[in-house]
């Protein structure tokens, strides 16, 4: 569904599976960066593996990356109950989104 890297950048949100941690970052193939996130749980070397956040909660699509990443940027500065409103705005139960 996301293989295609051409033109497709993604900033995205993952949490840990009780979703009290909440990670942000960007890529050009989300589905490989998620199962790398997940291959990385519980690694202390990075935030996400620490924190165990590999779960899909959100993404956003951009064909150029510098957007994505200046979105990335946005999101980072959000308050914790603002990046929660954000993603309930379209996954209101905060379900994982899978492959």
């Amino acid at each position: 569904m996301f293989r295609a890297k051409d033109q497709n950048y993604f900033t995205y949100i993952t949490c840990n599976p009780g979703r009290t941690v909440l990670y942000t970052g960007v890529t050009n193939d989300l589905e490989i960066r998620i199962k790398q996130h997940y291959l990385n749980k519980g690694k202390p070397g990075t935030f996400a593996g620490k924190y165990f956040c590999y779960k899909l909660l959100y993404y956003e699509r951009y064909d150029v990356a510098n957007m994505a990443i200046e979105r990335e940027k946005e999101i980072k500065n959000m308050s914790r109950e603002d990046k929660f409103n954000m993603i309930k705005a379209v996954n209101p139960f905060l379900e994982f989104i899978s492959f």
